[in-house]
């Protein structure tokens, strides 16, 4: 795969607003952008959230039935799986003896807010290999052990699969999907056809397939990702060579700056 690397984002000849006057378009569902573009604008853009994945809520009954204190450890996958756990399984239901585990930043500061304390997540990587390095996801951990993972509906598998081959007993529970957002997209088309968005950030492979959906075209925009598998979806979909940023909002908006700052880009 042809990726265009990330440009070093400390770079000291970049100005103080290295964004000033562009347009910058991420993608994340409703009300989960706020860090992404409070990044960006504090590089001077002018940043957009078109948030073409929807999320809803699955059938509750199986989560409300599930016996919490038969499990020793919980992994969610996310903040979506947090948000739509604790909202059928308030915090007050959880044993104390039960861990509990996530992914990156954003979805252990979702569970720290709820109550958890010492969550278990990566500092570096966020996705599954980075939570499989873990010393807590370890054969000598996990053998014997009942996990839970708390999920997305159609999610990877790599973390179940490689946890059982781990020794670990796994239960995993879909509480939530994915779905195309209904937005309109022609004042987001006219302005891509302008030439006016400098560029467009998908934080989920999902969120490409619904924004195609939606919108059909990228125009002339530069396309980001933080994760090597979203570069790998937009390449397959056309971009000749996408930008893979380095990850979290910081590094995200630190990323496009240094790139649409190149002359050679």
């Amino acid at each position: 795969m042809t990726v265009r690397p990330t440009l070093p984002p400390s770079s000291s000849c970049l100005p103080a607003q290295p964004l000033a006057g562009r347009c910058v378009v991420t993608t994340r569902p409703a009300g989960q952008a706020a860090g992404l573009l409070s990044a960006l604008a504090a590089l001077g853009a002018e940043p957009l959230n078109f948030p073409v994945i929807g999320i809803q809520a699955c059938d509750p009954a199986p989560l409300r039935g599930l016996d919490l204190a038969a499990f020793e450890l919980a992994f969610f996958v996310s903040a979506n799986a947090v948000a739509q756990t604790l909202a059928v399984r308030p915090r007050a239901d959880w044993p104390a003896t039960l861990r509990v585990a996530t992914v990156g930043p954003a979805s252990a500061r979702a569970l720290e807010e709820q109550g958890f304390a010492q969550v278990i997540a990566p500092t570096t990587g966020f996705d599954s290999e980075a939570v499989l390095a873990l010393p807590e996801f370890s054969a000598d951990a996990l053998a014997g052990r009942q996990v839970l993972i708390l999920r997305g509906e159609g999610g990877r598998e790599l973390l179940a699969e490689t946890l059982r081959l781990r020794g670990a007993q796994v239960s995993s529970l879909d509480c939530y999907r994915r779905v195309c957002a209904a937005l309109d997209p022609a004042p987001l088309v006219a302005r891509f056809e302008r030439g006016e968005l400098a560029a467009l950030v998908f934080s989920a492979s999902e969120g490409l397939r619904f924004f195609l959906e939606i919108a059909s075209t990228a125009g002339r925009a530069m396309l980001a990702a933080p994760h090597p598998r979203i570069c790998a979806a937009l390449q397959a979909a056309g971009a000749a060579c996408p930008i893979l940023t380095t990850p979290g909002d910081a590094g995200i908006a630190a990323s496009i700056a240094a790139n649409l700052s190149d002359p050679s880009v």
